[in-house]
């Protein structure tokens, strides 16, 4: 009979202990436990996080699947000011941002959080900037902006695109707003990710239609970048240029998610609640979706695994 060792030119290693370092395809036998393991790729998922306090959509996000940032959006009631901070487990009170409004562009950190532009009964120019407690007032952008994306830091912020089906785009240095290379699909309802000058549009709508155009930043003109596989308006987007997360958003069944490599999209794994006009933080392989409206308003937190080699158990023993 054919042995592994003959298949593969070496037997399977019994150990004590799972190994500490382990290459792709590699299996072993673990004595101790009496159980067939190997390194493989396990598959993205989503699994659920802590609730918001406040349910709420249309609001902003910031920051890491660990330490995020969640605030402003609508509530049951209307516009909402609170800001929320997520540990990894669960949300806490912030500070309440000076303007509240829905549907703003966000980006940044936990403890350096930018929001910008939003809804107020009509578009607005306010800027505000977060330090970890309490907001203050920052530049105004130069048009006022909704339904937009945004990508980068609090000192080095972008903000592109809007629901007035523009191709606006702006730069942040802290201070003030200066006018950016237009998008090539002007479009509003869109997510963002990256940086200033590595940044991504993604998705959206325009006069209603849904939009599959994926655009890329170099900090001075947008080019097109790969397509989503699936149109789609009130998306969330996480992660960098090369290594970005586009989730949720208005397509039936809305939990669809997919991950972009820098030059294409493919099918991640789906969200448990499908939803859109959510916010999204963290990377493509430690995502964060919070928030959102599904029919009714969400306070449902989400953290995405993306594929990556995990230890994965092949059978146990039967003695």
């Amino acid at each position: 009979m054919t042995t592994f060792k003959e298949i593969r030119g070496t037997a399977v290693q019994s150990v004590s202990s799972d190994p500490t370092n382990p290459e792709a395809g590699q299996i072993w036998y673990n004595n101790s436990i009496g159980v067939l393991k190997g390194y493989q790729l396990a598959a993205a998922a989503w699994a659920s996080g802590g609730n918001l306090a406040t349910a709420r959509r249309q609001l902003g996000g910031a920051g890491t699947q660990t330490a995020a940032l969640g605030f402003t959006g609508q509530i049951s009631t209307g516009l909402t000011a609170a800001t929320e901070e997520y540990d990894g487990s669960a949300w806490t009170g912030g500070g309440n941002v000076g303007t509240s409004r829905r549907v703003l562009g966000s980006c940044g950190t936990q403890t350096a959080g930018l929001g910008f532009g939003g809804f107020i009964g009509g578009g607005t120019t306010a800027t505000e900037e977060y330090d970890g407690s309490a907001w203050a007032a920052g530049g105004n952008l130069g048009t006022a902006l909704y339904s937009l994306g945004g990508a980068g830091t609090q000192t080095t912020g972008l903000a592109f695109g809007s629901q007035a089906i523009l191709a606006t785009t702006e730069e942040y240095d802290g201070s003030s707003w200066t006018a950016g290379g237009n998008l090539n699909t002007a479009r509003g309802n869109l997510a963002g990710a990256g940086t200033q000058t590595a940044g991504l549009a993604i998705g959206g709508n325009v006069s209603g239609t849904l939009q599959s155009a994926t655009e890329e930043y170099n900090g001075t003109s947008w080019t097109a970048g790969g397509s989503l596989a699936t149109a789609r308006s009130a998306l969330a987007g996480a992660g960098i240029q090369t290594a970005a997360l586009g989730f949720g958003g208005y397509v039936s069944p809305y939990n669809q998610t997919e991950a972009y490599d820098g030059s294409s999209w493919t099918a991640g794994g789906n969200m448990i609640t499908g939803r859109g006009v959510l916010a999204g933080a963290g990377t493509q392989t430690a995502g964060l979706g919070f928030g959102g409206y599904s029919g009714i308003i969400q306070n449902a937190t989400e953290e995405y695994t993306g594929s990556a080699l995990a230890v994965k158990t092949i059978t146990t023993s039967t003695s």
